[in-house]
């Protein structure tokens, strides 16, 4: 009988591990069972060799404090739920701002399509490389990059001077400083937002027709020019 109450208190322990929207209903039939296999054990026990009391003080408080983590992770929902609605409220507030976010790949509308890069220092050398969606290069440009801020602007015309149609496009950049050594160049987007998906956990905002999430970006307003 001892071993049965202790299968389920350890039964109960593991419901504390376990993220599954049964754990209370289980932790609730697992200590309905405990009590009646205690109360049986105590109406049948051997007066002359009781039952151990602080065996039953542990299982007890074992059983109390898998309870209180569940309550906990209870609230813990409840504050995640809160915290994402707020998230949510505040993306939505973005629609219609400028805003820079993280990333490589920009759209070509209009004949333009634009990056905002960032050197760690002036180099007098970068190549600009402009692939389309499937990664074919289609353009490349050589010139001097500022520390710093900058917006670099491709005219969408490809190696031969024709214009390349609009979709979407990714830049990647290699540049060099006086000395040959490399320089980091960072690439963001900056575009107008024109709307907020919600529906999962971090939201996906769609600047110019590309989706970035809420996560990626880095400033609101427009980014300095260069």
């Amino acid at each position: 009988m001892t071993a049965g109450i202790t299968t389920l208190a350890s039964a109960a322990s593991g419901t504390s591990r376990s993220s599954t929207t049964g754990d209370a209903a289980t932790l609730a039939g697992n200590f309905d069972q405990f009590l009646t296999l205690l109360t049986t054990q105590l109406r049948n026990q051997n007066p002359l060799d009781p039952l151990d009391t602080n065996q039953f003080t542990q299982q007890l408080v074992q059983f109390a404090s898998v309870e209180q983590q569940l309550k906990s992770n209870d609230r813990l929902d409840a504050l995640l739920s809160a915290s994402k609605a707020s998230s949510s409220a505040s993306a939505a507030g973005l629609i219609g701002q400028t805003v820079t976010s993280s990333g490589i790949t920009a759209p070509l509308s209009n004949g333009a399509a634009a990056w905002t890069l960032n050197a760690a220092r002036a180099a007098t050398r970068a190549t600009l490389t402009i692939a389309d969606a499937k990664g074919n290069v289609v353009a490349t440009q050589t010139k001097a990059l500022a520390a710093g801020s900058q917006t670099f602007t491709w005219d969408g015309r490809n190696s031969t001077g024709m214009l390349a149609s609009d979709g979407t496009y990714t830049l990647k950049v290699q540049a060099f400083d006086a000395t040959g050594q490399k320089v980091t160049v960072d690439t963001k987007v900056t575009g107008v937002i024109s709307s907020v998906d919600v529906s999962g956990s971090d939201p996906i905002l769609t600047i110019d027709g590309k989706t970035v999430p809420l996560s990626s970006v880095q400033a609101i307003g427009a980014a300095s020019g260069g």
